[in-house]
């Protein structure tokens, strides 16, 4: 189920549970904490990330949006499931959420882009 159709599900579900007054599940509570989330805008086009740096507090929730300037490109944050496919240029960003303890992350193109596929690189750095 695509993030669009999970959030209409997600909404409908809570408010059929908010009308007869039961607590939600907690993964309604888990999906409709995602939109407190802090956007990270991120673009990439020809071996790089724009930003390549981002700094965040540990814990705090993300919600990455990912748009290609160029080729389809990938996104994997080294240590974690996160890796997801950018459509090429002109076809809508891709989105993930992520929520990193305290540390370095690296993250990395996952789809070989061309010449310079692996110098695309970038770190969120999460602290306390």
């Amino acid at each position: 189920m695509g993030n669009s159709l999970r959030l209409l599900a997600l909404v409908a579900l809570t408010s059929v549970v908010a009308t007869e007054g039961a607590a939600l599940p907690a993964v309604a509570l888990a999906e409709a904490g995602a939109q407190d989330a802090r956007v990270i805008e991120i673009a990439a086009e020809r071996f790089s990330f724009t930003p390549s740096e981002i700094r965040v507090k540990a814990g705090e929730r993300l919600e990455i949006r990912l748009e290609s300037d160029d080729t389809a490109h990938g996104f994997h944050i080294v240590g974690t499931d996160v890796d997801i496919e950018l459509p090429k240029r002109g076809r809508g960003p891709a989105t993930v959420t992520f929520q990193p303890k305290a540390g370095r992350y690296t993250f990395e193109c996952s789809r070989v882009c061309g010449a310079g596929h692996e110098f695309m690189r970038g770190v969120i750095i999460a602290t306390e």
